[in-house]
């Protein structure tokens, strides 16, 4: 009688610790966990509906030719302003874009504003009872963390693939872009672009934009903006409906071994001051050439590039606090942001930019 009591308190115990995983994760079902077998399936009830499947139609110069179409993905961030992010390449040129939603609703989209550095596009459409998605913290996002990517490839309707975060901090694969880039092995293909790169809470840690392919096959290596990246554009292009670009007036190289020497670096970070513009806000800052940038408002500066965009993300007349290195004394200084709509073009090669039928 008593080990009958006890087996079933056991039982309720088990099921009690299903019910806490279950409603806290929300990513593994209690009939799965029950059987020992993991699955998506909450997790993806949850979060699929905040995905779309965009189609734009292009105007054709080509004889007998008048309209061309493409494919791409798109998600809700904003379910009562009716907001979508996707990528600028998807809409770029578009007369014409579709949102179809999973339910099947079909609707025309506008186009609040997009922006070619960051490769992020802001559609608005109107509809109700939309879902949206929420934001992950892009800080806790690690190296070998599952992840799930959701989009429509190939224009055959919503498809869900899963990996690991495989690189944080990705660059230098489009020069000409602002670039902090996630990489997965999670399988992305044409069609995907826009669409979502999920974490296993169901949270948006970032914007599937492109993959690395001679031939345009999968190889397990894509690449997502990061969300707060995306966050950042979302709030320059609702307001402005293009991204101004701060500006500090300066060129930068990376440290290395030898200029930590040759500056006798208490640090081997930050960014190198090469050339100053004249009237720019470092100069007017009394930033001087050889000065080694290592903060912008307390944020560590690990090279050149993230300085490019760091700056390239903050506002116009915006105060920042520098933190720098001169002669081996760190220093502190104020500058005020300056800049102009910077507008840089995407291509490369050896990338596969996605959803570009």
């Amino acid at each position: 009688m008593s080990d009958g009591i006890s087996v079933r308190f056991s039982k309720t115990i088990a099921t009690a610790v299903v019910v806490l995983l279950v409603s806290k994760a929300q990513a593994i079902s209690m009939a799965a966990l029950i059987q020992g077998i993991p699955s998506l399936v909450p997790m993806l009830e949850q979060v699929t509906p905040a995905l779309v499947s965009i189609r734009v139609s292009k105007a054709m110069t080509a004889p007998g030719h008048l309209y061309a179409t493409g494919a791409g993905s798109g998600v809700i961030v904003d379910a009562a302003n009716g907001l979508i992010i996707t990528n600028h390449h998807v809409i770029a040129d578009a007369s014409q874009i579709t949102v179809r939603l999973r339910d099947e609703r079909m609707m025309e989209a506008r186009l609040l504003g997009s922006d070619p550095g960051t490769d992020v596009a802001q559609l608005q459409v109107e509809a109700e009872d939309l879902i949206e998605i929420a934001f992950a913290d892009i800080t806790t996002v690690a190296v070998g963390d599952y992840a799930v990517a959701i989009g429509n490839p190939f224009g055959i309707g919503q498809t869900v693939t899963s990996g690991i975060i495989s690189a944080l901090g990705r660059a230098g694969i489009n020069n000409a872009n602002y670039e902090d880039f996630i990489q997965t092995d999670a399988a992305i293909n044409l069609g995907n672009s826009g669409g979502a790169l999920v974490d296993m809470g169901g949270n948006l840690i970032g914007i599937n934009t492109a993959i690395i392919s001679d031939s345009g096959s999968i190889n397990g290596t894509g690449f997502a903006v990061p969300v707060d990246m995306v966050a950042s554009v979302m709030e320059r292009l609702k307001r402005d409906g293009k991204v101004k670009r701060g500006l500090l007036g300066v060129a930068v190289a990376g440290v290395t071994p030898n200029i930590v020497t040759a500056l006798e670096l208490n640090v081997d970070y930050g960014a190198v001051v090469t050339d100053i513009s004249p009237n720019s806000a470092v100069e007017k800052a009394g930033v001087q050439l050889s000065d080694v940038i290592v903060e912008i408002n307390g944020k560590m500066v690990r090279g050149s590039r993230q300085l490019r965009n760091i700056i390239g993300l903050l506002r116009q007349d915006q105060n920042v606090e520098l933190a720098l290195y001169r002669n081996g004394t760190r220093k502190s200084v104020q500058a005020r942001i300056g800049g102009s709509v910077g507008r840089a073009v995407m291509g490369n090669s050896a990338v596969k930019i996605l959803a570009r039928d």
